[in-house]
């Protein structure tokens, strides 16, 4: 069994956890390129907080997280793990879905790294889904 796909995946989510760690940790106006940008209008929305707390910070433990199963499945394969990352994955998915939706049709703004996230999410929502192992 190659653990190709959970390379893959573990790329994916570094992606995410990286766009992230600069919506975490660099100022807006900095990472979006100043305050009159779309990136900026969705970061400063308010749908940007749940319960209070910046949806990137749950970006960042989710896909850190994420991550360190992909790891470890990599390292050595478990059916059990490997359903986990399925559910995570499909999980994540649906709140990418949910926040391109915001994206597209409530703000009509684009934040790139949003951007990258969810597209980053819905690719490994394919490969969890689509590419199947044999064990």
């Amino acid at each position: 069994m190659s653990p190709l796909k959970y390379k893959i995946l573990l790329i994916l989510f570094a992606i995410s956890f990286i766009a992230s760690a600069i919506l975490s940790f660099i100022p807006l106006e900095q990472a979006c390129g100043g305050i009159q940008t779309t990136c900026y209008a969705v970061q400063t929305s308010t749908y940007e907080k749940v319960l209070g707390i910046n949806n990137a910070y749950f970006g960042l433990v989710a896909f850190f997280l994420i991550g360190v199963l992909a790891l470890l499945q990599i390292k050595q394969q478990n059916k059990e793990r490997k359903n986990l990352i399925k559910y995570c994955v499909i999980f994540a998915s649906l709140i990418a879905i949910y926040f391109l939706y915001i994206q597209f049709f409530v703000l009509d703004a684009l934040c790139k790294y949003c951007m990258v996230i969810d597209g980053a999410t819905l690719i490994s929502l394919g490969i969890v889904l689509f590419w199947k192992e044999k064990y």
